[in-house]
Protein backbone atom coordinates (compact mmCIF):
# COMPACT_ATOMS: atom_id res chain seq x y z
CA UNK A 1 0.00 0.00 0.00
CA UNK A 2 1.53 2.94 -1.19
CA UNK A 3 1.23 5.62 1.47
CA UNK A 4 1.90 9.64 1.73
CA UNK A 5 2.15 12.07 4.12
CA UNK A 6 -1.03 14.14 2.75
CA UNK A 7 -3.28 10.90 3.14
CA UNK A 8 -6.52 10.43 4.94
CA UNK A 9 -5.45 8.22 7.62
CA UNK A 10 -7.63 5.27 8.42
CA UNK A 11 -6.07 2.93 11.06
CA UNK A 12 -5.13 0.77 8.19
CA UNK A 13 -3.48 3.38 6.31
CA UNK A 14 -2.20 4.42 9.92
CA UNK A 15 -0.52 1.23 11.42
CA UNK A 16 0.96 0.65 7.34
CA UNK A 17 2.60 3.52 7.61
CA UNK A 18 4.00 3.28 11.00
CA UNK A 19 4.89 -0.56 10.64
CA UNK A 20 8.14 -0.24 8.97
CA UNK A 21 9.67 2.29 11.64
CA UNK A 22 8.09 0.19 14.55
CA UNK A 23 9.77 -3.06 12.75
CA UNK A 24 12.47 -1.11 12.56
CA UNK A 25 13.21 -0.39 16.53
CA UNK A 26 12.11 -4.09 17.56
CA UNK A 27 15.20 -5.08 15.37
CA UNK A 28 17.36 -2.69 16.89
CA UNK A 29 16.03 -3.79 20.05
CA UNK A 30 17.01 -7.54 19.29
CA UNK A 31 20.44 -7.23 18.40
CA UNK A 32 21.19 -5.05 21.26
CA UNK A 33 19.90 -7.78 23.34
CA UNK A 34 22.35 -10.74 21.29
CA UNK A 35 24.92 -8.53 22.26
CA UNK A 36 23.91 -8.71 25.95
CA UNK A 37 22.67 -12.76 25.23
CA UNK A 38 26.30 -13.42 23.52
CA UNK A 39 28.21 -11.83 26.46
CA UNK A 40 26.23 -13.37 29.21
CA UNK A 41 26.68 -16.96 27.99
CA UNK A 42 30.22 -16.45 25.89
CA UNK A 43 32.23 -13.90 28.39
CA UNK A 44 30.17 -14.14 31.63
CA UNK A 45 28.33 -12.48 34.81
CA UNK A 46 31.03 -9.95 35.41
CA UNK A 47 31.25 -8.81 31.64
CA UNK A 48 27.64 -8.69 31.39
CA UNK A 49 28.04 -6.16 33.96
CA UNK A 50 30.92 -4.29 32.37
CA UNK A 51 28.30 -3.69 29.43
CA UNK A 52 25.83 -3.03 31.27
CA UNK A 53 27.67 -0.57 33.52
CA UNK A 54 29.25 0.99 30.50
CA UNK A 55 25.99 1.30 28.47
CA UNK A 56 24.68 4.65 29.30
CA UNK A 57 27.64 6.45 29.07
CA UNK A 58 27.24 5.37 24.98
CA UNK A 59 23.88 6.23 24.96
CA UNK A 60 24.38 9.32 26.51
CA UNK A 61 26.79 10.74 23.45
CA UNK A 62 24.27 8.68 21.03
CA UNK A 63 21.34 11.23 22.16
CA UNK A 64 22.68 13.45 19.45
CA UNK A 65 21.42 10.63 16.99
CA UNK A 66 17.49 11.32 18.25
CA UNK A 67 17.96 14.97 18.51
CA UNK A 68 18.53 15.50 14.30
CA UNK A 69 16.93 12.45 13.63
CA UNK A 70 13.44 13.57 15.36
CA UNK A 71 14.32 17.54 15.23
CA UNK A 72 15.19 17.22 12.03
CA UNK A 73 12.17 15.34 10.78
CA UNK A 74 9.54 17.85 12.45
CA UNK A 75 11.46 20.66 10.88
CA UNK A 76 11.63 19.40 7.72
CA UNK A 77 8.29 17.92 7.35
CA UNK A 78 6.73 20.68 8.16
CA UNK A 79 8.69 22.56 5.72
CA UNK A 80 7.29 19.75 3.20
CA UNK A 81 3.69 20.78 4.01
CA UNK A 82 4.51 24.55 3.04
CA UNK A 83 5.64 23.07 -0.10
CA UNK A 84 9.32 24.02 -0.05
CA UNK A 85 10.67 21.08 -1.03
CA UNK A 86 13.88 22.75 -1.98
CA UNK A 87 14.66 24.81 1.57
CA UNK A 88 13.25 21.46 3.00
CA UNK A 89 16.11 19.73 1.06
CA UNK A 90 18.66 22.17 2.29
CA UNK A 91 17.69 21.77 5.57
CA UNK A 92 18.02 17.78 5.43
CA UNK A 93 21.89 18.62 3.90
CA UNK A 94 22.79 20.75 6.99
CA UNK A 95 21.38 18.02 9.56
CA UNK A 96 23.02 15.30 8.10
CA UNK A 97 26.51 17.33 8.01
CA UNK A 98 25.96 18.83 11.44
CA UNK A 99 25.23 15.25 12.86
CA UNK A 100 28.21 13.14 11.47
CA UNK A 101 30.67 16.30 12.44
CA UNK A 102 29.18 15.96 16.02
CA UNK A 103 29.39 12.41 16.21
CA UNK A 104 33.49 12.67 15.25
CA UNK A 105 34.31 15.20 18.39
CA UNK A 106 32.16 13.51 20.89
CA UNK A 107 33.32 10.47 19.90
CA UNK A 108 36.81 11.34 20.24
CA UNK A 109 36.63 13.27 23.41
CA UNK A 110 34.52 10.16 25.04
CA UNK A 111 37.48 7.70 23.87
CA UNK A 112 40.14 9.97 26.06
CA UNK A 113 38.19 10.34 29.01
CA UNK A 114 36.36 7.35 29.53
CA UNK A 115 38.23 5.62 31.93
CA UNK A 116 37.92 8.35 34.01
CA UNK A 117 34.12 8.67 33.73
CA UNK A 118 34.12 5.21 34.99
CA UNK A 119 35.90 5.54 38.20
CA UNK A 120 34.06 8.39 38.84
CA UNK A 121 30.35 6.49 38.52
CA UNK A 122 32.26 3.78 40.86
CA UNK A 123 33.16 1.12 38.70
CA UNK A 124 34.63 -1.58 40.67
CA UNK A 125 38.57 -3.06 39.50
CA UNK A 126 36.62 -6.16 38.66
CA UNK A 127 34.56 -4.14 36.00
CA UNK A 128 36.45 -1.42 34.84
CA UNK A 129 38.60 -3.20 32.43
CA UNK A 130 35.80 -4.43 30.16
CA UNK A 131 34.07 -1.47 30.56
CA UNK A 132 36.88 0.86 29.65
CA UNK A 133 37.76 -1.37 26.07
CA UNK A 134 33.64 -1.93 25.24
CA UNK A 135 32.71 1.97 25.57
CA UNK A 136 35.76 2.76 23.48
CA UNK A 137 35.06 0.50 20.81
CA UNK A 138 31.41 1.82 20.92
CA UNK A 139 32.32 5.40 20.80
CA UNK A 140 35.14 4.99 17.75
CA UNK A 141 32.07 3.83 15.95
CA UNK A 142 29.52 7.05 17.00
CA UNK A 143 29.66 9.34 13.84
CA UNK A 144 28.20 6.22 12.22
CA UNK A 145 25.91 4.91 15.50
CA UNK A 146 24.29 9.30 15.15
CA UNK A 147 23.82 8.87 11.28
CA UNK A 148 21.87 5.44 11.82
CA UNK A 149 19.64 7.08 14.45
CA UNK A 150 19.11 10.24 12.31
CA UNK A 151 18.69 8.77 9.07
CA UNK A 152 15.94 6.73 10.94
CA UNK A 153 13.63 9.07 11.40
CA UNK A 154 14.40 11.13 7.98
CA UNK A 155 13.98 8.25 5.77
CA UNK A 156 10.47 8.16 6.91
CA UNK A 157 9.88 11.86 6.46
CA UNK A 158 11.41 11.25 2.97
CA UNK A 159 8.08 8.54 2.33
CA UNK A 160 10.56 5.94 2.80
CA UNK A 161 9.96 3.66 5.96
CA UNK A 162 10.51 0.16 3.98
CA UNK A 163 14.13 1.34 3.14
CA UNK A 164 14.83 2.72 6.90
CA UNK A 165 13.61 -1.03 7.78
CA UNK A 166 15.72 -2.60 5.44
CA UNK A 167 18.80 -0.93 5.98
CA UNK A 168 17.99 -2.19 10.22
CA UNK A 169 17.39 -5.66 8.85
CA UNK A 170 21.11 -5.22 7.21
CA UNK A 171 22.66 -3.83 10.27
CA UNK A 172 21.06 -6.51 12.81
CA UNK A 173 22.25 -9.49 10.84
CA UNK A 174 25.62 -7.99 10.25
CA UNK A 175 25.63 -7.34 14.25
CA UNK A 176 24.36 -10.87 15.32
CA UNK A 177 26.75 -12.94 12.76
CA UNK A 178 29.46 -11.09 13.93
CA UNK A 179 28.65 -11.35 17.54
CA UNK A 180 28.94 -15.36 16.81
CA UNK A 181 31.71 -15.09 14.63
CA UNK A 182 33.71 -12.63 17.22
CA UNK A 183 32.91 -14.08 20.76
CA UNK A 184 31.97 -17.57 20.07
CA UNK A 185 34.59 -18.31 17.57
CA UNK A 186 37.41 -16.07 17.81
CA UNK A 187 37.11 -15.58 21.93
CA UNK A 188 37.46 -11.87 21.31
CA UNK A 189 35.12 -10.89 24.21
CA UNK A 190 33.57 -7.67 25.08
CA UNK A 191 36.00 -6.01 22.67
CA UNK A 192 34.33 -8.56 20.19
CA UNK A 193 30.62 -7.34 20.52
CA UNK A 194 31.58 -3.93 20.36
CA UNK A 195 33.37 -3.83 16.87
CA UNK A 196 30.34 -6.47 15.46
CA UNK A 197 27.97 -3.29 17.02
CA UNK A 198 30.07 -0.79 15.45
CA UNK A 199 30.42 -2.71 11.46
CA UNK A 200 26.57 -2.86 12.09
CA UNK A 201 25.72 0.89 12.77
CA UNK A 202 28.71 1.54 9.75
CA UNK A 203 26.04 -0.81 7.21
CA UNK A 204 22.85 1.27 8.48
CA UNK A 205 24.53 4.72 9.06
CA UNK A 206 26.75 4.92 5.85
CA UNK A 207 24.51 3.62 3.15
CA UNK A 208 21.99 6.09 3.37
CA UNK A 209 24.69 8.76 2.73
CA UNK A 210 25.08 6.95 -1.13
CA UNK A 211 21.68 6.38 -1.29
CA UNK A 212 20.54 10.20 -0.77
CA UNK A 213 23.90 11.29 -2.84
CA UNK A 214 22.74 9.65 -5.44
CA UNK A 215 19.29 10.28 -8.24
CA UNK A 216 16.83 8.92 -5.86
CA UNK A 217 12.55 8.53 -5.88
CA UNK A 218 12.24 10.29 -2.59
CA UNK A 219 11.60 13.46 -1.17
CA UNK A 220 14.76 14.33 -0.41
CA UNK A 221 18.23 14.24 -1.47
CA UNK A 222 21.57 16.34 -0.51
CA UNK A 223 21.83 19.77 -2.02
CA UNK A 224 24.55 22.25 -2.21
CA UNK A 225 23.90 24.51 1.02
CA UNK A 226 25.07 27.36 3.68
CA UNK A 227 24.98 26.92 7.45
CA UNK A 228 22.14 28.27 8.47
CA UNK A 229 22.48 28.73 12.11
CA UNK A 230 18.59 29.78 12.79
CA UNK A 231 16.92 26.68 11.47
CA UNK A 232 19.68 24.59 12.32
CA UNK A 233 19.06 25.34 16.05
CA UNK A 234 15.45 24.64 15.76
CA UNK A 235 15.82 21.42 14.36
CA UNK A 236 17.82 21.17 17.67
CA UNK A 237 15.37 22.87 19.97
CA UNK A 238 12.79 20.71 18.60
CA UNK A 239 14.19 17.53 19.43
CA UNK A 240 15.41 19.03 22.78
CA UNK A 241 13.10 16.18 23.67
CA UNK A 242 14.82 13.24 22.54
CA UNK A 243 18.42 14.30 23.27
CA UNK A 244 16.45 15.41 27.24
CA UNK A 245 15.35 11.99 27.23
CA UNK A 246 18.71 9.86 25.93
CA UNK A 247 20.74 12.05 28.29
CA UNK A 248 18.48 12.07 31.24
CA UNK A 249 17.97 7.52 30.51
CA UNK A 250 21.50 8.08 30.59
CA UNK A 251 22.38 9.67 34.19
CA UNK A 252 19.33 7.61 35.42
CA UNK A 253 21.22 4.25 34.35
CA UNK A 254 24.04 5.72 35.57
CA UNK A 255 22.34 6.45 38.94
CA UNK A 256 20.46 2.79 38.93
CA UNK A 257 24.30 1.61 38.60
CA UNK A 258 25.51 3.21 41.58
CA UNK A 259 22.13 2.42 44.15
CA UNK A 260 22.42 -1.20 42.72
CA UNK A 261 26.02 -1.70 43.21
CA UNK A 262 25.36 -0.51 46.78
CA UNK A 263 22.81 -2.73 47.49
CA UNK A 264 22.86 -5.90 45.33
CA UNK A 265 26.87 -6.15 43.89
CA UNK A 266 27.29 -7.05 40.44
CA UNK A 267 24.63 -9.38 40.65
CA UNK A 268 22.15 -6.37 40.90
CA UNK A 269 23.75 -4.37 37.90
CA UNK A 270 23.59 -7.46 35.77
CA UNK A 271 19.77 -7.96 36.61
CA UNK A 272 19.12 -4.27 36.14
CA UNK A 273 20.97 -5.42 32.58
CA UNK A 274 18.43 -7.71 31.50
CA UNK A 275 15.59 -5.59 32.39
CA UNK A 276 16.92 -3.22 30.50
CA UNK A 277 17.45 -5.01 27.38
CA UNK A 278 13.55 -6.54 27.22
CA UNK A 279 12.53 -3.18 28.54
CA UNK A 280 14.06 -1.73 25.06
CA UNK A 281 12.28 -4.37 23.08
CA UNK A 282 8.70 -3.30 24.52
CA UNK A 283 9.44 -0.04 24.49
CA UNK A 284 10.77 0.07 20.47
CA UNK A 285 6.64 -0.18 19.70
CA UNK A 286 6.04 3.01 21.10
CA UNK A 287 9.44 4.42 20.00
CA UNK A 288 8.53 2.91 16.67
CA UNK A 289 5.49 4.87 16.42
CA UNK A 290 6.44 7.85 17.76
CA UNK A 291 8.75 8.02 14.66
CA UNK A 292 6.22 7.08 12.15
CA UNK A 293 3.70 9.49 13.45
CA UNK A 294 5.97 12.63 14.26
CA UNK A 295 6.40 13.16 10.56
CA UNK A 296 2.57 13.32 9.97
CA UNK A 297 1.59 15.29 12.69
CA UNK A 298 4.63 17.59 11.65
CA UNK A 299 3.03 17.51 7.91
CA UNK A 300 -0.46 18.13 8.68
CA UNK A 301 0.71 21.08 10.89
CA UNK A 302 2.46 23.23 8.38
CA UNK A 303 -0.39 22.40 6.05
CA UNK A 304 -2.81 23.45 8.46
CA UNK A 305 -5.03 20.44 8.09
CA UNK A 306 -6.60 20.72 11.48
CA UNK A 307 -9.21 17.77 10.46
CA UNK A 308 -6.37 15.44 9.64
CA UNK A 309 -4.27 16.40 12.90
CA UNK A 310 -7.55 15.37 15.22
CA UNK A 311 -7.90 12.47 13.12
CA UNK A 312 -4.34 11.20 14.14
CA UNK A 313 -4.54 12.27 17.24
CA UNK A 314 -7.51 10.08 18.37
CA UNK A 315 -6.39 6.80 16.92
CA UNK A 316 -2.54 7.35 18.33
CA UNK A 317 -4.39 7.39 21.72
CA UNK A 318 -6.15 4.01 20.89
CA UNK A 319 -3.38 2.46 19.49
CA UNK A 320 -0.65 3.52 22.26
CA UNK A 321 -3.56 2.91 24.99
CA UNK A 322 -4.01 -0.69 23.79
CA UNK A 323 -0.37 -1.61 23.10
CA UNK A 324 0.70 -0.44 26.52
CA UNK A 325 -2.06 -2.76 28.22
CA UNK A 326 -0.64 -5.70 26.78
CA UNK A 327 2.69 -5.18 27.03
CA UNK A 328 1.98 -4.76 31.18
CA UNK A 329 0.52 -8.31 31.11
CA UNK A 330 3.44 -9.50 29.01
CA UNK A 331 5.86 -8.19 31.15
CA UNK A 332 4.35 -10.50 33.98
CA UNK A 333 3.75 -13.30 31.73
CA UNK A 334 7.42 -13.96 30.14
CA UNK A 335 9.08 -12.52 33.06
CA UNK A 336 10.61 -15.93 34.29
CA UNK A 337 11.88 -16.96 30.64
CA UNK A 338 13.40 -14.06 29.73
CA UNK A 339 15.46 -14.38 33.23
CA UNK A 340 16.40 -17.88 32.82
CA UNK A 341 17.56 -16.87 28.92
CA UNK A 342 19.93 -14.30 29.83
CA UNK A 343 21.28 -15.74 33.42
CA UNK A 344 19.75 -18.97 33.73
CA UNK A 345 23.27 -20.36 34.92
CA UNK A 346 22.33 -18.26 38.10
CA UNK A 347 19.70 -19.30 40.77
CA UNK A 348 19.80 -15.81 42.29
CA UNK A 349 20.21 -13.79 38.91
CA UNK A 350 16.80 -15.22 37.69
CA UNK A 351 15.26 -14.99 41.00
CA UNK A 352 16.59 -11.28 41.07
CA UNK A 353 15.70 -10.36 37.69
CA UNK A 354 12.00 -11.86 37.47
CA UNK A 355 11.22 -9.54 40.50
CA UNK A 356 12.84 -6.85 38.99
CA UNK A 357 10.81 -7.26 35.45
CA UNK A 358 7.34 -7.40 37.37
CA UNK A 359 7.54 -4.61 39.30
CA UNK A 360 9.25 -2.69 36.21
CA UNK A 361 6.33 -3.73 33.44
CA UNK A 362 3.76 -1.74 35.69
CA UNK A 363 5.18 1.18 34.00
CA UNK A 364 4.29 0.16 30.22
CA UNK A 365 0.66 0.75 30.85
CA UNK A 366 1.28 4.68 31.09
CA UNK A 367 4.85 5.26 28.79
CA UNK A 368 3.31 5.39 25.46
CA UNK A 369 1.17 8.12 26.49
CA UNK A 370 3.86 9.78 28.20
CA UNK A 371 6.58 8.86 24.82
CA UNK A 372 3.29 10.22 22.61
CA UNK A 373 3.14 13.31 24.51
CA UNK A 374 6.34 14.59 24.28
CA UNK A 375 6.39 13.76 20.09
CA UNK A 376 3.05 14.93 19.67
CA UNK A 377 4.86 18.56 21.14
CA UNK A 378 7.94 17.91 18.79
CA UNK A 379 5.89 17.57 15.63
CA UNK A 380 4.11 21.12 16.34
CA UNK A 381 7.50 22.53 16.87
CA UNK A 382 7.20 22.81 20.48
CA UNK A 383 10.78 21.81 21.34
CA UNK A 384 10.07 23.71 24.67
CA UNK A 385 7.30 21.80 26.01
CA UNK A 386 8.56 18.54 24.69
CA UNK A 387 11.60 19.09 26.33
CA UNK A 388 9.96 19.74 29.66
CA UNK A 389 7.61 16.47 29.63
CA UNK A 390 11.02 14.29 28.86
CA UNK A 391 13.00 16.07 31.02
CA UNK A 392 10.22 15.10 34.19
CA UNK A 393 9.68 11.30 32.81
CA UNK A 394 13.34 10.64 32.24
CA UNK A 395 15.01 12.54 34.64
CA UNK A 396 14.04 14.26 37.83
CA UNK A 397 10.84 12.02 38.37
CA UNK A 398 13.56 9.16 38.27
CA UNK A 399 16.15 10.90 40.34
CA UNK A 400 14.06 11.22 42.71
CA UNK A 401 12.65 7.92 42.79
CA UNK A 402 16.01 5.59 42.42
CA UNK A 403 17.13 7.77 45.48
CA UNK A 404 14.60 7.71 47.39
CA UNK A 405 12.40 5.36 47.08
CA UNK A 406 15.08 2.71 49.06
CA UNK A 407 15.17 4.99 52.01
CA UNK A 408 11.52 4.48 52.43
CA UNK A 409 10.98 1.01 51.22
CA UNK A 410 14.29 -1.12 51.21
CA UNK A 411 16.26 -1.90 48.47
CA UNK A 412 13.63 -3.30 46.41
CA UNK A 413 12.24 -0.01 46.19
CA UNK A 414 14.54 1.08 43.19
CA UNK A 415 12.62 -1.12 41.20
CA UNK A 416 9.86 0.90 41.23
CA UNK A 417 11.32 4.07 40.16
CA UNK A 418 10.34 3.62 36.97
CA UNK A 419 6.63 3.36 37.28
CA UNK A 420 6.34 6.37 40.14
CA UNK A 421 7.67 8.47 37.57
CA UNK A 422 5.25 7.50 34.49
CA UNK A 423 2.55 8.43 37.12
CA UNK A 424 3.97 12.03 37.67
CA UNK A 425 5.02 12.31 34.33
CA UNK A 426 1.41 11.35 33.02
CA UNK A 427 -0.33 13.76 34.88
CA UNK A 428 2.30 16.75 33.58
CA UNK A 429 1.42 15.15 30.14
CA UNK A 430 -2.38 15.56 30.31
CA UNK A 431 -1.89 19.11 31.55
CA UNK A 432 0.27 20.34 28.60
CA UNK A 433 -2.00 18.51 26.06
CA UNK A 434 -4.95 20.05 27.99
CA UNK A 435 -3.34 23.89 27.67
CA UNK A 436 -2.49 23.90 24.22
CA UNK A 437 -5.50 21.70 22.44
CA UNK A 438 -6.83 24.96 20.66
CA UNK A 439 -3.52 26.26 19.59
CA UNK A 440 -2.12 23.41 17.49
CA UNK A 441 -6.00 22.16 17.10
CA UNK A 442 -5.64 18.43 17.63
CA UNK A 443 -8.39 18.79 19.67
CA UNK A 444 -11.27 20.23 19.43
Amino acid sequence: MAVQLSDHFTYRKLFAFVLPPIAMMLLTSVYTMADGLFVSHFVGKTAFAAVNFVFPVVILMAGLGSMFGTGGTALVAKTLGQRAEKRAKRYFTQIILLAGLLGVLMGGLGCIWLPEICRLLGATPELLPDAVMYGRVMLAFLPCCILQWTFQSLLITAEKPKLAFWLSVAGGVTNIVLDAVFMAWCGWGVAGAAVATGISQVVAGLLPVLYFILPNSSLLRFRRTRLQPRPMLQACTNGASELVSSVSAAVVGMLYNYQLIRYFGEDGVAAYGVVMYVAFFFVALFIGYDMGSTPLLAYNHGAQNQAELRNLFRKSVVLVGTCGAVLAVAAVVFAHPVAVLFVGYSERLVTLTEHAFWVYGLSFALMGYNIFASGLFTAMNNGLVSAVISLLRTFVFQALAVLGLPLLFGMHGIWWSVSVAEVGALSISLLFVWRYRKRYGYLP
